[in-house]
């Protein structure tokens, strides 16, 4: 089971209005074994992703924004990865980040590590399950 980590600048930069969670488009990066991401990354330029060729949407799908008794909670839906044309580059985290501020450009929310890298054949999938919520803040 791939592990979950936020990055610090995340806190902040909530705190600062950079993300709009309701309404902003969040996206995932995909980085190998040899690129792991660290929790004092801040944006998508400190990481090296992976080629993205033969590989479909990477975009996310809110499917949940809201507080309930004064606490906030994200969830996204599952995202299905595949592999379309040919096989997708060896990759082990799954970076989520900010697609649409643009100061700062791509701000990092969190990662899931693997363990381990994965690879997707032609035709294979990968499905990302955001059964639980993203985030809450209390």
């Amino acid at each position: 089971m791939a592990t979950y980590q936020k990055f610090q600048q995340f806190v902040e930069d909530i705190a600062e209005k950079v993300h709009n969670c309701g309404s902003d488009q969040f996206t995932v990066a995909l980085c190998a074994t040899a690129s792991a991401p660290v929790a004092t990354n801040s944006v998508l330029a400190n990481l090296t992703e992976i080629a993205y060729t033969n590989l479909s949407s990477r975009n996310l799908t809110t499917s949940s924004s809201a507080q309930s008794s004064g606490t906030y909670t994200l969830l996204f839906s599952d995202l299905v990865l595949t592999a379309s044309g040919g096989a997708v580059a060896a990759f082990q985290y799954v970076v989520i980040y900010n697609n649409t501020p643009a100061s700062p450009l791509d701000p990092l929310v969190g990662f899931f590590d693997y363990g381990s890298a994965l690879t997707l054949a032609d035709g294979e999938t990968l499905t990302i399950d955001f059964t639980t919520s993203t985030f809450t803040i209390a």
